[in-house]
């Protein structure tokens, strides 16, 4: 969260409030802790970042360079850094005794050659030196490996060897062996596949096996493979928005997303919560990414949620269940759907437009969960100081960024160069930071006149474009560690054309119905996702579990809506659920009890993808299966009238609370109601809320009866 978070407000987190070393244990689950560089090699890393983020932002802005420069400086460039900053095991590793002991036995000189406090080992140096060979091999021959594709020479081979095995080094340094493991997997599995036609029931996976040359190869020379569609969407659209992310922290306007729900929605019953969704919403809507919204807008609304009376736990779920929804919310998304619009051949414009109206629905989802949870225990808002016009008017500017990136893309204009445009967009903002501000209105405080004012701040802007860059430039190493083990997977996948055989084994065990194969790709989705982050998770039930709703009649866009949406849940569903995790740390809450708290609050997320599939016309989907063209608007306004209705109703079955908890047989009622709600017909919505509202009326009956009651016998005693 940048710097310009307030301070004055009430509920403000303190250090002793949040556990900042749990916090740090959960986040090392999705990123592992980087080395703490000396000068000299902290200098390097900084004018790589500073060349790599240049050249990037520049080329969106102009000319994207030929495509094996655009991905092979990128796959460089990223490998040359995790390879700086991630040591090779760290102090958590079981190794570490052993490493340490052998380098306490070397003598001085060889042990500072070897293994360097502050920097880099010789072992990093060298595969730094292989990294600069084997993908300036891949941009330098490009044009000769397309012409000789799939008739590799043996320098081909032996150069795929080297790179597959380095681009493994580098996901286990900042992933784990969890990810590192599934590319090994795939690896053998392409080798192989042969020895699965004696074993029952993995025969249908079988395959007749590469051999060494043509596996190495394909994965990492061909199109499919490293330098394939997930290093493509990374270069041309996800770092740019990580970058704009970065800076737009930065230039202070995440002021801006928590100073605006707090004036909305603090002083209504349960405010602190809905502050956390609202503010969520608005972070999300850039950062896309569950975790960095938890933590970022979490170490405020946490906190003040448990002062105004939330359990720890309740207020520690809160926050990762409205944040996994930032990757549901325009414009940005996240980079799941850049992957999105390159896998369906989609205009991102479209991705964004056919996205908004799901996206409210969960958010609506969360904060009527949020309304019922506060009703049941009588929480109260808290008192804020400024109205929402009042931050509006003297905050409205710190939103230009975000009208920037929404504009562009609804004229059409390409992702990245909205994203060009709104980085530039945000420099003007830094001028306006606190500091700079006093320097102009009060020049001659500072000894000097406007012209030493514009000059002390534009060296403070050019300061905060560097951190800016740098914050980014890391950021994406998370995600740009995954790029070669996704193109071992991608890349197997098509050369065996297993994803048509796990589409048909959907098919057969779901019996061709289409609920049954939604709720087995949400259950395959939960259990990749415990292993690889989100954006992996999407991409590789993608392409498995797509054609499968294909076959069953799911329209193709609607279908990577489904697996794109479920790929959320292993950030809030237990065993495994880092954001949620997150949360329990800076509450102080039991993780376990936290995790299963967020999976009820987050809900819709298994309920939007049943509706995606039977609904369509909620995504803009007309009958010929694409969004936006020969749509019937009269059944999409009808499936948004009933979804909404249905969210509502929903969100009173799941929290068990509509005026006061509800018995058993009040739950049925409303459960049935809500099922009729969601159908988008208008004669079962009038149905389903009329049986809704009979339970609310019962229930608002119920209770001023016996309030009567109570005080009538008061009055006799």
């Amino acid at each position: 969260m940048s710097s310009q978070q307030p301070s004055n407000l009430p509920g403000m987190s303190t250090g002793d409030e949040v556990d900042q070393e749990k916090v740090r244990q959960y986040l090392e689950q999705e990123e592992k802790p980087t080395r703490t560089l000396n000068r000299f090699w902290s200098v390097v890393v900084a004018l790589i970042a500073l060349g790599m983020a240049g050249f990037y932002i520049y080329t969106a802005g102009t000319l994207p360079a030929p495509v094996q420069w655009q991905r092979g400086i990128y796959v460089m460039l990223t490998f040359i850094l995790v390879l700086l900053l991630y040591p090779s095991f760290d102090k958590r590793s079981r190794l570490q005794p052993a490493i340490g002991g052998f380098a306490d036995r070397l003598p001085g000189p060889l042990r500072a050659i070897l293994m360097p406090r502050g920097g880099p080992t010789l072992f990093d140096l060298f595969l730094i030196v292989v990294v600069v060979i084997v993908v300036g091999y891949f941009i330098l021959n490009y044009p000769a490996l397309q012409r000789r594709a799939g008739a590799y020479n043996p320098t081909d081979f032996t150069v795929s060897i080297i790179g597959l095995i380095v681009s493994l080094e580098v996901a286990r340094r900042v992933l784990g062996w969890s990810m590192t493991l599934i590319g090994i997997f795939f690896i053998l599995y392409l080798r192989f596949g042969f020895v699965l036609y004696d074993l029952p029931i993995l025969d249908t996976f079988a395959h007749r096996g590469q051999p060494w040359q043509r596996v190495a190869t394909v994965l990492f020379l061909d199109q499919e493979g490293v330098f394939g569609v997930m290093a493509n969407v990374l270069v041309s659209y996800v770092i740019l928005f990580i970058f704009f992310g970065a800076f737009l922290n930065k230039a202070g306007a995440s002021r801006f997303f928590i100073d605006l729900p707090l004036a909305l929605a603090g002083r209504s019953t349960g405010g602190p919560a809905k502050v956390a969704v609202l503010s969520s919403a608005l972070f999300g809507s850039i950062s896309g990414s569950a975790i960095a919204n938890t933590v970022s807008t979490g170490t405020f609304t946490i906190p003040l949620m448990k002062r105004a009376g939330f359990r720890p736990h309740v207020a520690g779920a809160i926050e990762p269940s409205a944040s996994i929804g930032g990757a549901f919310m325009p414009p940005v998304m996240g980079a799941g759907a850049f992957l999105m619009s390159e896998l369906t051949n989609t205009p991102y414009s479209v991705i964004v437009t056919i996205s908004i109206v799901p996206a409210i629905l969960y958010f609506l989802s969360v904060l009527t969960m949020v309304h019922f949870e506060a009703k049941k225990f009588g929480l109260s808002g808290i008192k804020t100081e400024h109205t929402a016009w009042e931050i509006i008017r003297k905050e409205w500017y710190l939103s230009l960024p975000l009208i920037v990136v929404i504009f562009m893309l609804a004229r059409g204009f390409s992702p990245g160069y909205a994203a060009f445009w709104s980085i530039l967009s945000c420099i003007p903002l830094m001028y306006l930071l606190p500091e700079n501000l006093a320097d102009f209105k009060n020049p001659a405080a500072q000894g000097g006149t406007i012209v030493n004012a514009f000059v002390r701040s534009t060296g403070r802007v050019i300061q905060t474009i560097n951190e800016a860059i740098q914050k980014g430039v890391r950021d994406t190493l998370v995600i740009g560690a995954t790029v070669g083990v996704i193109g071992i997977i991608v890349g197997t996948i098509y050369a065996t054309g297993v994803g048509q055989r796990f589409a048909n084994i959907i098919v057969s065990l779901s019996g061709g119905n289409i609920l049954a194969a939604v709720l087995l790709i949400g259950l395959a989705s939960l259990i990749l996702g415990m292993g690889v982050p989100v954006t992996a998770a999407y991409l590789i039930t993608a392409v498995i579990a797509v054609p499968a709703l294909s076959d069953l009649g799911v329209a193709l866009l609607a279908g990577h809506m489904i697996v794109y949406w479920f790929s959320q849940d292993s950030n809030i569903t237990p065993p495994v659920c880092v954001a949620a995790y997150a949360g329990a740390a800076i509450a102080g809450a039991d993780p376990w009890k936290t995790g299963w708290t967020s999976f009820k609050f987050a809900k819709l997320l298994y309920v939007m993808p049943i509706l995606f599939a039977f609904t369509p016309e909620i995504l803009m989907i007309g009958a010929t299966g694409k969004p936006l063209v020969d749509v019937e608007w009269g059944k999409v306004a009808m499936s948004w009238f009933s979804a909404t209705l249905g969210t509502i109703a929903f969100s009173t079955v799941s929290m068990f609370y509509l005026v006061r908890k509800t018995t058993w047989w009040e739950w049925i009622i409303a459960a049935i109601g809500t099922f009729l709600c969601f159908w988008p017909n208008l004669i079962t919505d009038l149905i389903g809320v009329v049986i809704v509202g009979g339970v609310w009326f019962w229930q608002w009956y119920d209770v001023r009866r016996q309030k009567q009651a109570r005080v009538q016998s008061s009055m006799a005693d």
